[in-house]
């Protein structure tokens, strides 16, 4: 629901107030407010957006270590979006006067009801609506985006989600970046050499709840012949029906790989001191699954 700003909390900028370094043209003012949790201290990861009526976005960043947010924005009618992990969306509308102090003051953040997992029990991954992807630097500059088109899962559901296990199989020689001269060379000995090493594997039986949606997946992953412990950081999005009315569970994650923990480097290229892809990889997971038939 929208809040309105009250007429009597927009009050004239005091230069020699707190607010003297926040530099505005004559046709701008400032927006601002703090934001609280239920109990009253400041949510330090809370993000903001504000837009105009149109619904564009005009400013976006997140709050100081105090909760606060403090921006300066052309005069005019703007709606404020407020938001932060395990916390329901704030919204507010605000008018902001030329030279003036528009503030909400202290904004309450409710603590969000998390979403029901998964029941307990046999399921796999989802490959139509799921996607393995990920992201390097090629010669430091431009960046690589590609995704491995073939891979399985399964996920065992505990009755306490902390026991929970995965284990997740990819196909190395279908990776895809849209070059095919280049992924050639990515299958190659020189970086996947998948004919010695035709698979990436993870497998994981530790789930850490990190509070509202968040989860960690720690497992091993086993690439290039060599096997490193990996952390996914993952965003569970909860429970959902397909198009046939089957229940499936979503979740994101991402993680950092660094190529040298793989020992996946391009010899020739290094010995000559160019870095053809840059030392670390993110990876990118959007996955659904569904119970095991």
């Amino acid at each position: 629901m929208f809040g309105r700003l009250m007429g009597n909390r927009t009050n004239r900028v005091q230069r020699t107030g707190p607010l003297a370094a926040v530099q505005t043209p004559p046709d701008a003012g400032v927006l601002s407010c703090r934001v609280l949790d239920p109990v009253n201290e400041p949510v330090t990861n809370a993000e903001f957006a504000v837009s105009d009526t149109m619904g564009r976005t005009v400013v976006s960043g997140g709050a100081d270590p105090y909760g606060s947010f403090v921006t300066a924005v052309p005069a005019g009618e703007y709606r404020l979006a407020v938001s932060a992990e395990g916390f329901t969306p704030y919204r507010a509308t605000a008018q902001v006067g030329e030279n003036c102090l528009a503030s909400l003051g202290d904004v309450t953040l409710q603590v969000a009801q998390p979403p029901e997992l998964p029941a307990p029990g046999d399921w796999e991954i989802e490959p139509t609506h799921s996607s393995i992807g990920f992201t390097a630097r090629h010669i430091g500059l431009a960046r690589i985006h590609g995704r491995f088109n073939s891979f399985a899962g399964a996920v065992r559901i505990a009755d306490r989600m902390e026991r929970s296990a995965m284990h997740v199989v990819i196909d190395a020689a279908t990776i895809d970046t849209g070059v095919r001269m280049r992924d050639d060379h990515l299958r190659s000995a020189d970086f996947l050499d998948v004919q010695r090493f035709p698979t990436l594997e993870f497998y994981s039986d530790r789930f850490v709840h990190r509070g509202g949606t968040r989860w960690g997946v720690t497992g091993a992953l086993s690439l290039h012949g060599v096997t490193r412990t990996v952390t996914l950081d993952t965003e569970y999005l909860g429970l959902g029906n397909g198009m046939e009315g089957e229940v499936r569970a979503a979740c994101r994650a991402t993680t950092e790989l660094h190529r040298d923990d793989f020992t996946v480097s391009w010899q020739t290229m290094l010995a000559r001191g160019i870095a053809v892809v840059g030392p670390s990889i993110r990876i990118e997971l959007d996955v659904q699954i569904v119970p095991k038939g």
